[in-house]
């Protein structure tokens, strides 16, 4: 055997193993959640876009978190979608590995997005005459661009580390779309390194953000327990109970997804985990992030009223 030799050069994916007809039905079910999905995300991009009051900070990071999930469920969900309703349920080995790789990019660079926005309204509560100096739009820019380049580097080194490894098989995937892990039983060689590297990638991903994120959460809720104002008071506590709702489920699954122990759940269980954070997550964000907030309500009613006729 040589190293570096790809044997296989297709994979099945096995998905959801249920009977004809519920495949169907899920296929129903998963096009409408992806279709709100793009739906959501793309009409925050769009007000964000339009309305220049909503040109500030917070929506800025948020029109990047909207790109993120709409990529983050486009990498996975259209291929899961045509295996449901096809008899041949494979995938060429060079998209496989893409996938994987766009997988984990954007998932590190969803947490990156997360650990900012968290910073922005620490600053924006607990430092207020202070806001628009530390959060300039270079210094937003910056942090920005940090949180892709540094999330694509990082899925490089995973990839690279898959790249030297020989695949002869088994030529299933027992998930419904390339999962890293998954990926890795495919491959004939020892994977403890790549397995150790995913670990070791996942500590700082998520346990070192998520330490991060509820830092500034409770500095920010001590702060808000100051405020003398109740309206402020209410209107702060709303804004930051919603980014930790998002926070809270998107790192709790991926937390028990890619470092809870191998036999603490079944690979059923992991697969509707990876769902929930590659399609429910990307399409609640929008709902609990934006949809409700009264100034993405107001920039919506003015869109919609300049395109009423005269």
């Amino acid at each position: 055997m040589r190293n570096n030799q790809t044997w296989i050069t297709e994979a099945v994916l096995l998905g959801f193993q249920v009977d004809p007809a519920l495949e169907v039905f899920l296929f129903g079910l998963f096009s409408l959640f992806y279709s709100l999905t793009m739906l959501g995300n793309g009409t925050i991009l769009g007000l964000i876009w339009l309305d220049p009051r909503l040109h500030t900070p917070m929506y800025f990071f948020l029109s990047h978190l909207a790109v993120v999930d709409m990529s983050y469920a486009s990498s996975t969900v259209p291929k899961m979608l045509a295996n449901l309703v096809m008899q041949k349920k494979t995938i060429a080995f060079g998209p496989c590995l893409l996938q994987t790789f766009l997988y984990l990019a954007l998932a590190v660079t969803e947490c990156m997005v997360l650990v900012v926005m968290s910073y922005d309204r620490y600053v924006a509560i607990c430092h207020p005459l202070q806001y628009t100096i530390v959060m300039s739009w270079r210094v937003c820019t910056g942090l920005a661009a940090t949180c892709w380049v540094f999330s694509f580097l990082l899925a490089l080194v995973h990839l690279s580390l898959i790249l030297r490894l020989p695949f002869c098989g088994p030529q299933t995937i027992n998930h419904f779309f390339c999962q890293i892990m998954s990926v890795f039983k495919l491959a004939c060689a020892d994977t403890r390194l790549n397995h150790v590297v995913l670990f070791a990638g996942s500590v700082c991903v998520l346990v070192g953000p998520l330490c991060l994120v509820l830092v500034s959460y409770t500095r920010i809720l001590v702060a808000i327990l100051r405020i003398q104002s109740g309206e402020g008071r209410r209107k702060a506590f709303s804004t930051c109970s919603s980014h930790l709702c998002v926070v809270g489920l998107f790192f709790g699954s991926a937390i028990v997804m890619y470092m809870a122990p191998k036999s603490s759940h079944s690979q059923e269980q992991k697969k509707i985990l990876s769902l929930f954070y590659s399609l429910f997550n990307p399409m609640l964000n929008p709902l609990i992030y934006s949809l409700r907030n009264a100034e993405v309500k107001g920039a919506l009613r003015r869109v919609l009223w300049k395109q009423r006729p005269m």
